[in-house]
């Protein structure tokens, strides 16, 4: 069992909301929360030393996920993120019989598509892990192919070192990613589902592309609906912050700091980083 450590001191509804992704993607997925609930405080897990989770075993994922989860547990964390596709499809029924504090899990938007769909005909852009999960085989079962909707599944291994690059447009990865949705286009589909906390990050580049073809493609991820859910779940809990609006960087533990992870997190986030160590103590890079 994994037990929440709130301090004495520290009353649990100004306690931090955990998030963990394999990588930095997940700021993806935090930026919809501090939009969404500005006076909550939050704590960034990073597994930046195993990155990445798209190819590993979903042994090996749960046992990671389970490792970053006690360590936000141990921060006093009222609530946990898992912002990554990959940890969730192989953890979140784990993590939710053994953790004393509510766990909310990434699934991609395959639903919303679906419902939202003219043609039938839908893409899930994803990691390898996530595709191959059960926790996905399930949604598309029950949401698409039961209803006639056909889910055109790709992984592209180069999207995520892409995104941490800063994406550039002239890389040959931005002219894949266009091959392909035009390569979906031509199949008929008309909603592409970002199913990587990496991937909202070139949202914009790959929907300037959309509307200067002036195609009818939408482009979804599971970013706001997350940070809604989370909001429903702190009220009904009792346990949302009270107070000013917090003006205070993003607590940011990596499990190694080595490379570009520093400056990378300060890019795709775009707010002040407080870096921190194992035992939660601040650190200088």
């Amino acid at each position: 069992m994994i037990h929440p450590h709130f301090d004495s001191t520290n009353p649990q509804k100004s306690a931090p909301i955990g998030i963990f992704d394999s990588g930095v993607g997940g700021l993806s997925v935090y930026r919809h929360l501090a939009e969404l609930m500005p006076k909550e405080r939050y704590v960034y897990y990073a597994d930046t030393q195993n990155l990445p989770y798209g190819n590993k075993s979903g042994d090996e994922i749960l046992f990671l996920t389970l490792q970053a989860v006690d360590w936000l547990c141990r921060q006093g964390c009222k609530l946990i993120v898992i912002a990554c596709n990959s940890a969730s499809a192989y953890s979140l029924t784990t993590l939710r019989t053994r953790c004393r504090i509510p766990i909310v899990g990434l699934v991609p938007a395959v639903k919303p598509a679906c419902e939202m769909s003219q043609t039938r005909q839908i893409a899930l852009l994803a990691t390898q892990a996530t595709l191959q999960g059960q926790l996905l085989a399930q949604v598309i079962h029950e949401v698409a192919t039961s209803k006639g909707v056909t889910v055109h599944k790709h992984f592209e291994p180069m999207l995520v070192p892409w995104v941490e690059s800063g994406m550039p447009i002239d890389h040959h990865v931005a002219d894949l990613l266009i091959k392909q949705t035009q390569a979906w286009y031509q199949q008929g589909v008309d909603v592409i589902v970002l199913g990587c906390t990496h991937y909202p990050f070139f949202r914009q580049f790959l929907q300037d592309w959309i509307d200067e073809q002036q195609i009818s493609m939408t482009l979804l991820d599971s970013g706001a609906a997350i940070a809604q859910r989370v909001k429903s779940l702190l009220e009904c809990f009792g346990i949302s912050a009270d107070g000013e609006v917090l003006d205070e960087p993003l607590k940011f533990y990596a499990s190694s700091l080595a490379g570009d992870v520093p400056a990378t997190a300060r890019r795709l986030s775009q707010v002040p980083i407080s870096f921190v160590d194992s035992d939660f103590l601040p650190i200088d890079v």
